[in-house]
């Protein structure tokens, strides 16, 4: 009993503090709001100590490569598993829509929220790289920066011995904001639980509403997704074993993702969650951080229910040749392009609905399905990352992995 305890007292005050929350947001409803800075409070330290963590992870595991270490091969593993499993979810996705089509009316009330029209060019710049150094820092570049932390990684490794000064400093700095991660998730029950009654207080009723029908396919369909989908790659990955792995390890990450609504947010849970699944960290540390700016199965899935949406909003046909096929190229494109933080869609949506000409009136309904189905698309798309870095280490390290770790 001591040792379950010992194992296990991290989940239960998680679990605790969310479903307390659950309860009190139940209760008083938007009077919770009071709460949010608490949950803000938290969630702003996982975001301030996230990103140099990405940083020494990543650029440490490449500096630490050695050419016996298939960089190569793992990396064009890691990129067919990123858009196989994405194309999947879009797939099984339109086949749901076929079974349960989307009919109902929407309410299309205007969404106050100001979006920046910018040039396609100028965001597809700004996706992949900054202006200045400083910008690198913010949540909000994390493509560029994870670029920016490859390209140390292999300029370190290309330095030989000259740069084992610097490679020590990268191995300090991984293992010091590890730690840093640890005492941040101390006040995670407390910082949790407030947001779930922020979340469940404003925004449960609203499930309720209009939107119930698409809501009711995407949750459901998403749930198939989550159990049944990611057990079949963690068979995949390693067989009875490897799933068994996944779901004990896979707890904290999915609380935190439902909780902060952010893939950023839980790549130090990821992380620590691939360490205990065996993982190899040069695989773990180079996947998990570019997984959740580039792997998001929760919002292609996401994407195709929006698109079935303005379909029928607009009496338009969500079943010839074309439109699928143009709705899989957006939903990668929009899966890549959304980055790992709260309600970060809006741009993806304003890309397919571009693509197929549709009018910005269709745009709030898009942006209201996307708000709502948020908690549930970023359990997907983080917890997709670490079933993909098990797929990745089965395609890189043979299908005895799992024997190894152990």
């Amino acid at each position: 009993m001591k040792g379950f305890l010992k194992n296990y007292s991290g989940i239960i005050w998680l679990l605790t503090g969310i479903a307390l929350g659950s309860i009190v947001g139940l209760v008083f409803g938007k009077k919770v709001e009071v709460l949010k800075p608490i949950g803000d409070i938290f969630l702003n330290l996982l975001f301030t100590s996230v990103i140099p963590l990405v940083f020494f992870a990543i650029s440490s595991a490449i500096a630490n490569l050695r050419p016996s270490d298939k960089l190569s091969r793992m990396m064009t593993v890691t990129a067919i598993v990123f858009l196989s499993t994405i194309l999947i979810s879009a797939i099984l996705t339109i086949v749901a829509v076929k079974i349960f089509p989307v009919h109902e009316s929407l309410d299309t009330t205007q969404i106050t929220e100001k979006i920046a029209d910018k040039p396609f060019t100028e965001q597809l710049t700004r996706l992949f790289t900054t202006t200045e150094f400083y910008e690198l820092l913010s949540r909000k570049n994390m493509l560029a920066m994870i670029i920016f932390s490859i390209i140390i990684g292999f300029a370190t490794l290309r330095s030989g011995k000259a740069a084992e000064q610097f490679t020590n400093f990268l191995n300090s700095g991984n293992e010091v904001f590890k730690n840093v991660f640890i005492l941040i998730m101390k006040i995670g029950p407390l910082g949790l639980g407030a947001y779930f009654a922020y979340q469940v207080g404003v925004f449960g009723p609203q499930l309720f509403g209009t939107y119930a029908k698409s809501l009711g396919l995407y949750y459901g369909f998403s749930a198939f997704y989550f159990v049944a989908i990611f057990s079949a790659y963690a068979f995949i990955a390693g067989g009875i074993k490897g799933v068994r792995k996944y779901w004990k390890n896979n707890l904290v990450p999915s609380a935190t993702a439902v909780g902060t609504c952010s893939s950023i947010a839980v790549i130090p849970a990821n992380l620590d969650a691939a360490k205990k699944m065996g993982i190899p960290d040069y695989i773990a540390n180079v996947t998990i951080p570019l997984g959740a700016t580039l792997h998001k199965d929760g919002s292609s899935i996401s994407s195709i229910v929006k698109m079935a949406v303005v379909f029928a909003l607009f009496g338009k046909g969500f079943n010839t040749a074309d439109a699928i096929l143009l709705a899989l190229a957006m939903t990668v494109l929009v899966s890549i392009v959304e980055g790992g933080i709260p309600n970060g869609g809006y741009v993806g949506e304003l890309l397919f609905i571009s693509a197929y000409g549709l009018p910005l009136e269709a745009l709030p309904p898009a942006m209201i399905i996307g708000t709502l189905v948020d908690p549930m698309a970023t359990l997907l798309n983080a917890t997709g990352d670490t079933v993909a870095a098990m797929l990745v280490t089965r395609f890189t390290e043979g299908k005895e992995w799992l024997t190894k770790a152990s």
